[in-house]
């Protein structure tokens, strides 16, 4: 039996922030049926890389749900919906502010018609004075605190390639979700989840308003910057924690040739034996870490000079050899092919009935008494007559809706 076994979800989500909400989910074992319109979730056709075929930027964010179709704006449609919603644990939705409210289904219609429904709305903000701003990826990452942070010193902000904004959310949802489903348990009703992208994004930045407090008494001397005006600098792949670290080139100098290392009060010391400068574990400008601090460039530096002769999968084994926390960048393409990573069901294969094979990331969640199979996204209404059926519609009726364009 699955987690969420017997939790029906219906997921009026679209693009990213609500797919990746609610393909969680159904990873976890809810029967998640994707209510689309006619002509389906835009991102079917976005980015597509073969003609004709439901994009990965689809099947990469819709797996293990069931598709159906409806056309919202016609009574019958309506009537349908209804009927659905009273069917449903959890109804998810990321249309724009009042959408769902201007067909006809305001949180307290919904509350009418099933008493124990959790109602998730994903938005890009809040209800204050960006209520009705539209929000992407990058906006959500623009106003949400992790650009201004993001880059180097003397450099323009940055967006992170970790789509924190619209995945990021969708993960916040879930746990807004699964609360809501666990205090019903108690009180036999729903309640509304409501998450937007820029809190969400500030949430996963709150280290840096830490140190944007801690201005106020002073530089942030783990930080390589040499001066600090009132706001949290952009720090290059400094750390930003209580323990330095810096990404250091390796050979043989590709543009993904570098490895992260942390430089831990106890790890000087075998760092120095490594890079060959055993002298400094004992030298009093370098022994400790105040006598660091001040200089990390010149020790990172130290340190790049034995690495950029080694590759990175002989740097990483080196030093955690000598339990020195350690990274290697790893490219796109080298996790794809990670013999552990698969291993693991991080990166798994997936058989979809149009492209064939494809890869995709596996359950990051991973409960020891309900595991996870992926299976591939549905295909467009493709399971139109089975949840119509279970509604009591025949199948004259339904061929005649599609021909009306209601499904």
């Amino acid at each position: 039996m699955k987690a969420l076994e017997g939790v029906r979800v219906l997921d009026m989500t679209h693009v990213q922030s609500g797919p990746s909400a609610t393909q969680l989910l159904a990873w976890l074992g809810a029967d998640v049926v994707k209510l689309e319109s006619t002509t389906g979730d835009i991102t079917r056709q976005q980015l597509r890389d073969v003609p004709g075929v439901d994009s990965l930027y689809f099947t990469m964010l819709n797996c293990n749900k069931r598709s159906i179709t409806l056309n919202m704006k016609s009574e019958r449609g309506k009537e349908i919906f209804t009927e659905l919603v009273k069917t449903a644990d959890v109804l998810v939705e990321n249309f724009g502010p009042g959408a769902v409210d201007r067909m006809g289904f305001t949180w307290e219609r919904l509350q009418e018609l099933n008493p124990r429904l959790v109602y998730a709305s994903i938005k890009g903000f809040g209800p204050g004075r960006y209520r009705a701003f539209k929000a992407y990826e990058v906006i959500a990452q623009a106003m949400g605190g992790s650009m201004t942070t993001t880059g180097f010193e003397d450099g323009p902000p940055l967006a992170t390639g970790a789509q924190i904004g619209d995945s990021g959310t969708g993960i916040h949802a879930v746990a807004g979700i699964l609360a809501a489903l666990y205090q019903r348990q108690t009180t036999n009703r729903g309640q509304r989840v409501q998450v937007a992208m820029q809190h969400a994004v500030l949430n996963l930045c709150r280290v840096k308003l830490r140190d944007q407090q801690r201005l106020a008494h002073g530089p942030l001397r783990e930080y390589p910057n040499k001066t600090f005006n009132d706001e949290v600098p952009r720090s290059g792949n400094a750390s930003g924690g209580g323990q330095p670290g810096w990404a250091v080139r390796c050979a043989p100098g590709g543009p993904n040739d570098y490895i992260y290392v942390i430089v831990q009060p106890v790890g000087w010391k075998p760092i120095s034996e490594i890079i060959g400068r055993p002298e400094l574990a004992d030298d009093p400008e370098w022994a400790t870490p105040e006598a660091r601090l001040p200089k990390l460039d010149k020790m990172f530096q130290l340190i790049e000079e034995w690495t950029i002769r080694h590759d990175k999968w002989t740097v990483l084994d080196r030093l955690n050899a000598a339990n020195v926390p350690c990274g290697p960048i790893l490219s796109t393409k080298e996790l794809i092919e990670d013999e552990s990573l698969r291993e693991e069901g991080m990166v798994v294969t997936v058989d979809h009935p149009e492209r064939g094979e494809f890869f995709t990331v596996g359950s990051p969640l991973q409960l020891s008494d309900s595991p996870v199979d992926v299976r591939t996204s549905p295909l467009l209404g493709e399971h139109n007559q089975e949840i119509y059926g279970e509604l009591g519609v025949s199948a004259d009726e339904l061929a005649e809706l599609k021909t009306n364009g209601v499904i």
